[in-house]
């Protein structure tokens, strides 16, 4: 019995194996990488915390700027303390454009027509008639809606030369075979397209008649943009502006009603004064 006792005290006298075992270099360096990693995450959720409440507080906001529409102003976090760029005459960092509803509305009106333009929403009236050059793109520009407005043009415009007899001189198409016995495919339909060698799109909806008909509607008067010369606007390009905003008109409508309306006003609103113009 004291030889068993003697060892359970040397048993219980004795340290144990994991205490003392000293930490591998392997393990310090994953030890403290946790505790960087926790640290990191800990000023990440600060961080992000700080940036949440400070996009929620409106301090710096103006009182009326919720009640206003988003057209009618700039977002006052994205304009810039002081200006990057600095015009070499100062005459030209000046340009004023049109605020009044009730002009862009008589504008509409002689465009459209009254019933649509009575019931586009504003917001997409407005933003129709805005450049990319008018405060930055702050307020928002129609670049998409021209493209979409353009592609309409461009395919009532071809159902247009092609439905028209005197659209086009349409090649004539020869029976006559080839050496090797072959007769060329000829269609009714297809006279039709052949017309499109003859007269493209292009020349009836060129920027310079779009410019002329935005001028007959008063829409020179009424778009939001800023020209790089305000003393030389064709050198500016104002008839490439023109005609970009009456594409996004039309893709506008065609958003708004649907491509069967933005079609029927390009036949009857665009291209029939269009033609007239030749």
């Amino acid at each position: 019995m004291s030889s068993l006792r003697r060892t359970l005290l040397q048993a219980a006298r004795r340290p144990a194996p994991a205490a003392c075992k000293a930490a591998s270099p392997v393990a310090s360096s994953r030890l403290q990488s946790t505790q960087a990693q926790s640290d990191d995450s800990q000023i990440a959720d600060a961080i992000a915390t700080d940036a949440e409440s400070a996009s929620t507080n409106t301090i710096d906001t103006p009182a009326d700027a919720k009640n206003r529409p988003r057209w009618s102003y700039t977002p006052e976090r994205m304009k810039a303390p002081f200006a990057l760029y600095q015009p070499k005459d100062p005459r030209r960092s000046t340009w004023t454009v049109n605020e009044d509803p009730v002009r862009l509305d008589r504008m509409y009106e002689r465009l459209l027509g009254r019933e649509l333009a009575r019931t586009l929403p504003d917001e997409l009236k407005w933003l129709a008639v805005t450049h990319k050059s008018f405060d930055n793109g702050r307020r928002g520009f129609n670049t998409r809606l021209a493209y979409f407005g353009r592609m309409i043009v461009v395919m009532e415009t071809s159902k247009l030369i092609m439905a028209t007899p005197n659209g086009g001189s349409a090649p004539q198409s020869t029976q006559n075979t080839d050496h090797y016995g072959r007769t060329p495919f000829s269609h009714p339909a297809l006279e039709m397209v052949d017309r499109l060698d003859a007269r493209q799109p292009s020349e009836i909806a060129e920027p310079k008649r779009m410019a002329v008909l935005a001028k007959d509607v008063g829409l020179s008067s009424v778009m939001r943009w800023k020209p790089r010369l305000p003393e030389n606007l064709a050198g500016s390009g104002i008839d490439t502006v023109a005609a970009t905003t009456l594409y996004a008109i039309v893709g506008a409508v065609s958003l708004q009603y649907g491509g069967a309306v933005a079609g029927q006003v390009v036949r009857e609103r665009l291209l029939k004064k269009l033609i007239q113009q030749q």
